[in-house]
């Protein structure tokens, strides 16, 4: 599939004219990229880089509204010299075709010049999308014809170009377990960290990602949920107050809504390295063949924080801000400067409702990161899992090998219903795990059910005389 980088921003001015030079703040790198090739590119390696620097480019503005029509400016080019830092990456910018201001008759029109939805064309963020720059280039030619001559006298890309593909995923594999007991084995050949904690995740599919339900996004790299994450928790609390209490941190409410299956940017882990194996084990019957996948984080002690803490105060509380008021959020400021902006001062009021000491100095490289949180074993489940959870902070992604104060390894994991049966022998299955008296019953239900009877007609090659089948009464 190919493939072409999509850079845009919101100030106009930054576009007009010559751009050389283009910045792009690290928590807006690959928004609405396929889920895939995001996290092939996330580590921004050199060989992440040449694969980029081999794409054509297109730079953009934000969508502008003109009375009935909708207008944008967009540059064609290529990139070069990319170049990561901790908050942002740089690149130089060479322009092949300035097109200007490129008007559209609305802004489905627009989106469909690039195969972008509307959220994208409002959104400063840099996006590897699939599909062939040529063919974009020749729409923007009806567009402006005056320019077509320059849209042929492009070189079509070379083979090797037009294939090049992301470099291969960093995922560090312990081994792979058909058993328990080399599931163990792997475990304790694997070297533990002084200062750290070790906790668990189970993938009954090994393609899943290390991402939280409310930053999941669709094949083409829109988002699920995260346009609504204010919505939904509002919603949920409106109409289920009761339930919530006894809640006193906005953390803790998302653990509930979490607990009920509410899209939230928690995403679950346990203490206990069985519980996670028996997830990476459970699914339905027809995916049994298919390969699980325990992950492995071991988390340095500083990364460990309690509810209470007051940086989880402040990255629970982004839940409240809405969309619009996320997209504010500037996090290469400097503390100082961040706390003046309203962003700032709306989420500050959230914290302090909940925090009544606390003081209004958000430190804004906290609000970018994953932290590791022990929760309130406010339910069943909670305890019999040993849970903990991640907390994703604003425009946070987990790469496959972690990041600073996360390790991350993984077993992947076969045979699984011969691990469940295991498993099940020392007493970790659906009752233990999922402790409700629902689960429970299923469980027994299951445990207990009786074989299915052997239909005669399915039993090939036998007579059913033979077997000595009742023929009815005789007279």
């Amino acid at each position: 599939m190919e493939s072409f980088n999509y850079i845009s921003f919101g100030n106009w001015e930054y576009l007009e004219g010559s751009v050389d030079d283009v910045t792009m703040g690290r928590g807006r790198m690959f928004e609405y990229t396929p889920p895939d090739t995001e996290k092939r590119l996330e580590s921004l390696d050199s060989t992440a880089i040449a694969f980029l620097e081999k794409l054509p480019t297109f730079l953009c503005s934000e969508i502008k509204s003109t009375g009935s029509a909708v207008s944008m400016l967009i540059k064609y080019g290529r990139i070069s010299h990319t170049t990561p830092g901790p908050k942002e990456v740089s690149t130089t910018f060479e322009t092949l075709i300035d097109f200007g201001e490129v008007e559209f008759d609305d802004v489905k029109a627009a989106g469909a010049v690039f195969g972008a939805d509307r959220f994208q064309l409002y959104r400063t963020h840099w996006a590897v999308r699939e599909g062939d720059a040529r063919m974009v280039l020749l729409r923007l030619a009806n567009l402006k014809p005056d320019l077509a001559h320059l849209i042929g006298e492009q070189e079509a890309p070379a083979a090797e170009d037009a294939e090049i593909q992301p470099p291969p995923r960093d995922k560090k594999i312990l081994g792979v377990a058909d058993s328990v007991e080399s599931f163990l084995q792997l475990l304790y050949g694997s070297p533990g960290k002084v200062a750290t904690e070790t906790f668990f995740r189970g993938h009954s599919d090994a393609r899943y990602e290390l991402t939280p339900s409310l930053l999941r996004k669709w094949e083409n790299g829109d988002w699920q949920f995260m346009p609504s994450e204010d919505r939904l928790c509002k919603e949920l609390l409106i109409a289920h107050h009761d339930e919530f209490q006894g809640d006193e941190y906005c953390f803790d409410r998302l653990v509930r809504m979490q607990h009920y299956g509410l899209p939230t940017r928690l995403l679950d882990i346990s203490g206990n390295p069985l519980v996670a194996l028996f997830f990476a084990c459970s699914c339905k019957s027809d995916q049994s063949e298919v390969e699980g996948e325990v992950i492995v984080f071991q988390v340095s002690s500083d990364v460990v924080k309690y509810f209470d803490s007051d940086t989880v105060s402040c990255l629970s509380n982004l839940s409240n801000l809405t969309y619009a008021q996320k997209n504010d959020i500037d996090l290469s400021l400097d503390k100082e400067a961040f706390n003046k902006t309203d962003v700032a001062g709306k989420l500050f009021h959230h914290i302090k409702s909940e925090k009544g000491f606390f003081e209004g100095r958000i430190v804004p490289d906290d609000l970018r990161s994953i932290i590791c949180v022990k929760a309130k074993r406010t339910n069943t489940r909670i305890k019999s899992q040993s849970g903990a959870f991640l907390l994703f902070g604003h425009e946070a992604a987990l790469p496959d090998a972690g990041q600073d104060g996360i390790e991350i390894s993984r077993v992947t994991i076969r045979n699984k219903i011969h691990i469940l049966e295991q498993l099940d022998r020392i007493n970790i299955n659906a009752t233990t795990v999922y402790p409700s008296i629902d689960q429970t019953a299923v469980h027994l239900r299951d445990q207990h059910r009786s074989p299915q009877p052997v239909k005669i007609e399915q039993l090939s090659g036998l007579d059913a005389s033979a077997l000595g089948t009742p023929q009815g009464p005789k007279d």
